[in-house]
């Protein structure tokens, strides 16, 4: 008999999780109360392949980016809106560092395919992506209310084990904070971003100095994000850096500022995400601490839990919450 899965949380984990759970063909339910205040609503949805100001590639991105492409491509099909889009980067050097890790790197080729040439300014990222995550969100709420499968109402995860074979928590700050899995060492940062509009956008290019831009269609970009770790509270100074940084990245063209976007990323001290049951009440599982590279691992962890409930897979252990569970208390 197929598992009666009760996923709580509509954000991206969740999202991609129920996806994948549709096309398998597993009974499922989702218990969201709304998307208003959501992580993914203020993220950039950008799969990028190489990050970091030491210029190295994306964690096991050769795998995970055919894959994502994969499960975008066939919601954007199923959803009847677009979501995917191919872009490049322009990685403006801004200190010495990265201008000498980039040296090093080009000669020895460790960056091939994704970035190969450059110049003394900045190189060029190939194989990046971005994701429309708000048209996602949006279609997929209306998809999974039209059929019944979604509340929209919040779920103890404790008192729906009474109703469900396995409820799923992928609510991310709210994971965090309930309590069940208070073994898992979350960490948090609050990221912030403008919603920049100016002309003269190249729509297939992410400008990245310090900040990226990010083309989201005609003038629109969104440019982000400030990076504030240890809080879930507003980091008032967030604007002023980011205007600084539009500034300079916009040198002698018009722009405004439309909007500001805010959200908490849920992160792990090995900066990987996590998936699997909990090691005492193994039908209460987690799906999340997707941290900025969202988009690109929601679909390994919705995979990776759909391949477990099917067949009995296990996690792998780069990604298993049991990783954690010498951290329970006795």
């Amino acid at each position: 008999m197929l598992p009666d899965v009760l996923i709580l949380g509509q954000g991206l984990a969740g999202t991609l999780l129920a996806w994948e759970c549709e096309r398998a063909g597993l009974s499922f339910r989702l218990a969201d109360p709304g998307h208003a205040g959501a992580a993914s609503l203020a993220a950039a949805g950008v799969v990028n392949p190489v990050t970091g100001r030491r210029l190295v590639k994306s964690w096991r991105i050769d795998d995970l980016r055919p894959a994502a492409r994969e499960a975008y491509l066939g919601l954007e099909s199923a959803l009847g809106v677009p979501l995917w889009r191919e872009l490049r980067v322009r990685r403006i050097f801004t200190e010495d560092a990265e201008r000498s890790a980039w040296a090093r790197k080009a000669v020895s080729r460790e960056l091939a395919p994704y970035a190969v040439a450059g110049d003394a300014d900045g190189c060029w990222i190939e194989g990046a992506a971005r994701v429309d995550l708000p048209q996602l969100l949006a279609a997929a709420r209306r998809r999974w209310q039209d059929a019944g499968q979604l509340r929209a109402e919040p779920a103890d995860p404790i008192a729906a084990l009474a109703r469900h074979a396995c409820v799923i928590d992928c609510r991310g700050v709210v994971t965090a904070a309930s309590g069940a899995f208070s073994f898992v060492p979350w960490e948090f940062s609050r990221g912030e971003a403008l919603d920049v509009r100016v002309d003269d956008l190249d729509p297939d290019v992410i400008v990245h100095r310090r900040h990226a831009l990010v083309p989201l269609g005609g003038d629109r970009a969104w440019l982000g994000a400030t990076h504030v770790p240890g809080t879930v509270e507003p980091a008032s100074p967030g604007r002023a850096v980011l205007e600084a940084s539009a500034a300079a990245l916009l040198a002698g063209r018009t722009w405004r500022v439309a909007g500001q976007w805010s959200g908490v990323r849920v992160n792990l001290p090995d900066k990987r995400p996590v998936a699997g049951r909990h090691p005492r009440e193994p039908r209460l599982g987690v799906c999340g601490a997707l941290g900025s590279k969202g988009v690109l691992w929601a679909p390994l962890l919705a995979r990776a839990w759909v391949e477990h409930l099917r067949h009995g897979r296990p996690f792998d252990p780069g990604i298993d919450v049991a990783r954690f569970s010498a951290s329970l208390s006795p």
